[in-house]
């Protein structure tokens, strides 16, 4: 998958060293597709990552063949 970060993500990412691009990419893939309450075009993925057992959100749109991630975070 391609994906695009936005500028806050990768600000984010800098001290959420533990949410990597293919945790992202395997929430997405292995989540069903949640339309999100507060954007009209943005979706939401929720997935329990197996060796931890936590849960991710990854809130998301979808550009063409890519994926603009605009966030992503642990809910637990």
């Amino acid at each position: 998958m391609l994906f695009e970060l936005l500028q806050t993500l990768v600000k984010k990412k800098e001290y959420r060293l533990d949410i990597t691009d293919d945790l992202i990419e395997y929430c997405i893939q292995n989540s069903g597709r949640l339309k999100d309450r507060h954007w009209d075009d943005a979706w939401n993925s929720i997935c329990r990552i197996p060796p931890s057992g936590r849960i991710l959100k990854v809130v998301y749109k979808r550009k063409g063949k890519g994926i603009k991630i605009l966030t992503a975070y642990w809910l637990d």
